[in-house]
């Protein structure tokens, strides 16, 4: 059994670094209401759509859990409910803190549909390795990805890269960190892989599988946040004041 709880496990490391956060962006004044909606919309979004995949997963046993839990919606623990919340509004506030929206840019018919063919050779890549027992989480990972990352470069990938180092930025940190929780997580026991349905690298004690999930995940949630910045930053409608302001500008 694990020396400590899964829950008490996700308070210490992900849920006390989101209350750090949030005090850093109310005391820089930079939670804004755009951005908290977004945080929320993705926090939500998350949860729809990682449950499913994630109660699959356990089902067919490739990752096992090692302490007690609290219960199950499902076959998903409470506490990986509570850690799917934390980690989207850990790295929501992150984005928050570092990105200032911006509305510039464009993309194209062409470039909508390469960004859509982009996302389906990801699938095509995590079936290819699902065909193959050692691949099984692996693939799973890549499957799942396919269509968040096709619909997401197909919006605006031309976005992401005008953007690059935010994106960048912003997907490294809640990453990095991410990596060390989960790799500390393994070593305490709190949860365990099918050496059968897993390829068995694992640099520096961390599973391949596991640094590509919070990879991905956090890159839902960075790409996410940056699209929809610039949908509202390019929709934005002119305020009085803005129009006043143009006004006298031409004026001078």
């Amino acid at each position: 059994m694990a020396p400590i709880s899964y829950l008490s496990f996700v308070i210490a490391f992900v849920v006390v670094p989101v209350a750090i956060l949030a005090g850093v962006l109310g005391l820089r004044r930079r939670l804004q209401p755009a951005q908290l909606f977004g945080t929320g919309l993705l926090v939500g979004v998350a949860l729809v759509y990682t449950v499913p995949w994630d109660g699959h997963l356990i089902r067919i046993g490739v990752w096992e859990y090692g302490s007690t839990l609290l219960g199950h919606l499902g076959v998903v623990p409470y506490e990986e409910l509570l850690f799917i919340v934390a980690q989207a509004t850990l790295t929501g506030l992150w984005v928050t803190l570092i990105d200032t929206p911006d509305g510039s840019g464009s993309i194209t018919r062409g470039q909508r549909l390469l960004g859509v063919l982009a996302g389906g050779v990801v699938g095509l890549a995590g079936l290819t390795l699902l065909s193959t027992p050692s691949g099984t989480y692996l693939g799973a990972i890549l499957v799942w990805a396919a269509p968040v990352f096709a619909l997401q470069w197909g919006f605006g990938w031309t976005v992401l890269v005008r953007r690059r180092r935010v994106v960048a930025l912003a997907l490294a940190v809640p990453t990095a960190y991410l990596w060390a929780v989960d790799r500390l997580a393994i070593e305490l026991g709190l949860w365990t892989f099918s050496p059968e349905q897993t390829t068995g690298l694992a640099p520096l004690g961390l599973p391949i599988e596991e640094a590509l999930f919070f990879l991905v995940t956090n890159a839902f949630l960075v790409q996410g946040l940056v699209l929809l910045g610039w949908v509202v930053e390019r929709d934005a409608i002119p305020t009085v004041s803005d129009v006043l302001d143009t006004t006298v500008e031409r004026a001078e």
